[in-house]
């Protein structure tokens, strides 16, 4: 086999690792079609004298490579480009088409989707978190032992308001890579993303007020606003670029908005992801309105591609962002430690966290800064991306395959969710309903949205390893929606 098209030797790329680069390389040449499906890629020898790398570092890209889907290895025989079975379906519409102010009246029905995930054996395809294992490494579990071996006392004596300096620092440092130069100051740690939102609502809106929100949101949101007696606007959010700003432009004149609430890296359920230049231009229209923005960033570090995106926070310069984050969704969600970088606002919040929580847990805290620094975080979040990348790939071949023709699906570039489009006759409360029957829980469209809409969308969680039960529970989901359409067909026929 000749040498590939490629430089002879490569340098890291941003993140430090060849592994990445050599996988980039050889992903372009599938795409481009310079190596085609069925066609076996240079081995791990060949690679490795031509890039003049180590044989472990081909090894990794392409282990990487078989876990997104691109390439397979055959016994005896080396790695081949894996065929495409199937072809993507097009991406969902946008649920709303212009901005909609709405009382919010969904917290019951939130509750309930919520109640029924606690039952005991199901298929959990609905839920944001993954399996224990993979938010748990035993990294994790040493640096916490060993915190509390050292630091008893520290451990279990009251926190200092903004929340340990050690932990608080770790932070500042590493989120610098999503170009936010931050001082351990600046930085309050919380128990987990909901109470840094739920704070910043308080700090910068009182009952009553407008909120603007994407559409469709992380329930979540919805609840807090809901609790808090305020009201929501939902622009139109495009699933793969994340809010429309010319709706938010026309909305922030036509409507006295207080603060907006937006994911803005891999949003939940959408997966979209804003791109930098209009993270920059909507820091500067909220700025000139004088409107906050509360950014909640815990899945921007979970990135598929090159380089981590940058947050809305990083192009702030009148601290009128406060950006909000979390461990929850990375590491040890029963530890339920978060932050937040509240700008302006932060006496403000300081306040309500002291009259709220008074402060977060201490151990837990040291235990995470011990994780971030010594290296072992950087290394779990590249195998979470390994493993969502592969997750993302495998649900949505399995959704193409099963579901209905017309079903449209995003095509996030990070995260660990699928924003699913059914066919407008099949009606996602009644699918969740049967597929509770079969043991499989899923997210209804309904609960995303402040008025209910989003009526044939579904959310699939794809952050656990593929297996034979997830496959089957797709098979399932995708039976139990021919099913709902036809007999909807049928209805109208009659």
């Amino acid at each position: 086999m000749s040498a590939l098209p490629v430089p002879a030797t490569l340098a890291p790329d941003d993140t430090g690792h060849l592994y990445l680069r050599v996988s980039s390389q050889v992903a372009e040449l599938i795409e481009k079609g310079s190596l085609r499906p069925g066609e076996k890629v240079p081995s791990v020898r060949r690679l490795s004298a031509q890039f003049q790398v180590s044989i472990s570092t081909v090894v990794q890209a392409y282990r990487l490579l078989e876990n997104r889907g691109l390439i397979e290895a055959r016994p005896q025989s080396g790695y081949y480009v894996r065929p495409r079975r199937w072809t993507p379906p097009p991406e969902p519409e946008l649920c709303l088409k212009e901005p909609s102010v709405a009382d919010l009246k969904v917290g019951d029905l939130i509750m309930q989707v919520v109640r029924d995930y606690q039952a005991g054996s199901l298929v959990r395809l609905g839920a944001t978190c993954a399996t224990v294992g993979l938010h748990s490494p035993p990294a994790l579990h040493r640096a916490l032992a060993s915190v509390a071996r050292r630091s008893a006392q520290r451990g279990v004596e009251p926190d200092s308001l903004a929340g340990r300096a050690a932990f608080r620092a770790q932070v500042a440092r590493h989120a610098v890579a999503s170009g936010c130069a931050l001082s351990p100051g600046e930085i309050i740690a919380t128990s987990g993303a909901t109470e840094s939102v739920h704070l910043c609502l308080r700090a910068v809106c009182k009952p009553g007020d407008l909120i603007a929100i994407e559409s469709p949101t992380f329930f979540g949101f919805l609840q807090l606003i809901e609790s808090l007696g305020m009201r929501a606007v939902e622009i139109p959010t495009y699933p793969r670029d994340g809010v429309c700003l010319d709706a938010l432009a026309f909305a922030l004149e036509q409507q006295d908005i207080k603060a907006c609430l937006f994911v803005l890296n891999f949003a939940n359920p959408l997966g979209s992801c804003m791109p930098d230049d209009k993270k920059a231009r909507l820091v500067q229209m909220l700025a000139e309105k004088n409107v906050p923005l509360i950014e909640n960033d815990i899945y921007g570090s979970l990135f598929f591609g090159k380089a981590r995106p940058r947050s809305a926070k990083s192009f702030d310069r009148h601290g009128n962002v406060l950006l909000c984050d979390s461990f929850n969704k990375i590491l040890a969600p029963g530890y339920r430690v978060g932050w937040v970088a509240p700008g302006r606002f932060q006496s403000k919040v300081e306040y309500l966290k002291f009259i709220t929580t008074d402060a977060s847990a201490s151990l837990a805290q040291l235990a995470i800064a011990e994780f971030l620094a010594n290296g072992s975080y950087e290394h779990h979040l590249r195998r979470l991306r390994r493993i969502y990348a592969a997750g993302i790939a495998s649900m949505s071949e399995a959704v193409a395959h099963f579901f209905p023709a017309g079903t449209r699906l995003t095509r996030p570039a990070g995260g660990q969710l699928l924003w699913v489009e059914l066919p407008a006759e099949v009606d996602s409360l009644e699918l969740y309903r049967r597929a509770l029957q079969e043991r499989i829980a899923i997210a209804p469209g309904p609960i995303f949205s402040a008025k209910q809409k989003c009526r044939n969308f579904i959310r699939l969680n794809c952050g656990n390893p593929w297996s034979e039960s997830i496959e089957a529970a797709i098979r399932k989901l995708g039976c139990l929606s021919h099913d709902i359409l036809a007999a909807t067909r049928r209805t109208a026929s009659n």
